[in-house]
């Protein structure tokens, strides 16, 4: 009985750790309304960034600002986007 449910706990650690494909489709727009598009260079283009998102949930993508390299994670919530900066 104990192993089941030390089983059961560490299998639904693991999937709430996964990341989850948004509620609605995140928008161009709405990429843009963060500004990460104009304080960072991203080497990714807007399309794959949505594309990502869209089905992932999230994305990290590296960035650089001001010749300092970044990591910038996007994540798609249902409040909206949220990005965090991440430093290489």
């Amino acid at each position: 009985m104990r192993r089941a449910l030390i089983l059961l706990w560490a299998g639904a650690v693991l999937v709430a750790g996964c990341s989850l494909p948004p509620e609605r489709p995140v928008t161009k727009q709405e990429l843009y309304k963060t500004g990460v598009y104009n304080n960072f260079q991203i080497k990714e283009s807007p399309e794959n960034v949505l594309a990502a998102l869209n089905r992932d949930g999230e994305v990290v993508v590296e960035a650089t600002y001001r010749g300092t390299p970044y990591y910038v994670k996007i994540l798609a919530t249902a409040r909206g986007l949220k990005i965090e900066v991440i430093d290489r």
